[in-house]
């Protein structure tokens, strides 16, 4: 019992918390309220439009969340200034790009281009629902774009996930349910 105990504390102590609660639910939260709009988005109007605002929902909380939560999940913390994001890229093309506990440069501007796609789909598709938007053939088209640009750089986002658990060890997509990493 003890060699049990033991090697579940030698497990606990490589693994430092650095996803908290409130990121993990907003993350997978977005996915649901994507994946529930896009399906929905021909014949379950109402139920595509509660999808968009739960995610322009979800999208300020995160912003707020990114001044005011934990260590990892504040913008101050992972988004990178144009000098640091030149020499990740940099080392990152010769595959010597250092790991990261939080997110790296790359990841955050993806982050950051994922949120504000989330708020243009949000904007233009409720825009789409007023008397000033109705009909819009041009609203239409920035929503309808906007969605086919996000799927791309979702998958994009993902890809990049599956690389990098592979490049660093490290099972990125597990620590988004656990919260949990390697230090």
């Amino acid at each position: 019992m003890t060699d049990i105990l033991e090697a579940d504390t030698a497990i606990q102590d490589d693994q430092i918390k650095v996803w908290d609660p409130a990121v993990r639910i907003f993350h997978w939260g977005l996915v649901t309220a994507y994946v529930v709009a896009y399906f929905t988005a021909d014949d379950y109007r109402d139920l595509h439009e509660w999808a968009g605002y739960a995610a322009l929902g979800l999208v300020a909380f995160r912003v707020i969340w990114g001044f005011v939560g934990s260590p990892h999940a504040r913008f101050s913390d992972f988004v990178p200034g144009p000098k640091r994001l030149s020499e990740y890229v940099r080392l990152a093309l010769r595959g010597r790009e250092p790991r990261h506990l939080g997110h790296n440069p790359a990841a955050a501007l993806m982050i950051l281009f994922l949120l504000l796609a989330t708020i243009v789909i949000g904007v233009s598709g409720w825009l789409l629902t007023t008397d000033w938007g109705w009909g819009s053939q041009l609203l239409e088209e920035v929503h309808e774009i906007s969605v086919n640009v996000t799927l791309v750089a979702v998958g994009l986002h993902v890809a990049a996930a599956i690389y990098e658990s592979i490049h660093q060890r490290e099972n990125l997509i597990r620590a988004m349910f656990t919260g949990n990493k390697k230090r």
